[in-house]
C-alpha cells in the first residue's frame, strides 16, 4: 500500500525537552485520533556521525541544544490533508494555538514525503 510522510526536523534546547514531550504526546494522541496510521517523536541521541554531515552540523546545534526527528505516517497526500483538516478543526487544537511553543519556529523544518521503500 502507497503510504505519504510528513517529516520534521527540529533543533531545541536539552532544557526543553520534558515540555517538547508533553506537547508530542498531545500530538501523537490528536493525529492518531484523526486516523494517522503511525505517530514517532524521536530526541537526538548519537549525533556525532563519522560520515555525511549530522544532524549537529545542518542544525546549527549550539552545545545546549540537540535535535528531534519527527514523523507521522499516513495511507496517501488525500488521506494526510483530511486527516490535518480534522486536526485543525479539533477544540483542543484551538487552545494550542496561543501555547508558547518550546522551540524555535524559525529553525523548524517540515515537508511532506512520499515513501518509495518501506518494510511494510
Amino acid at each position: 500500500m502507497p503510504k505519504y510522510v510528513d517529516g520534521f526536523v527540529i533543533p531545541i534546547k536539552k532544557k526543553n525537552i520534558n515540555a517538547y514531550k508533553r506537547m508530542a504526546t498531545w500530538g501523537c494522541k490528536t493525529w492518531m485520533k484523526y486516523g494517522a496510521l503511525d505517530y514517532f517523536e524521536c530526541v537526538g541521541d548519537d549525533l556525532k556521525v563519522k560520515f555525511g554531515i549530522s544532524f549537529s552540523r545542518m542544525c546549527k546545534l549550539k552545545k545546549d541544544e540537540t535535535a528531534v526527528f519527527a514523523f507521522i505516517v499516513y495511507k496517501s497526500k488525500a488521506h494526510r490533508n483530511k486527516v490535518n483538516a480534522k486536526v485543525m478543526k479539533d477544540p483542543s487544537m484551538q487552545c494550542n494555538e496561543n501555547m508558547k511553543m518550546p522551540f524555535d519556529m524559525k529553525k523548524f523544518s517540515y515537508g511532506g514525503f512520499k515513501v518509495l521503500v518501506s518494510a511494510r
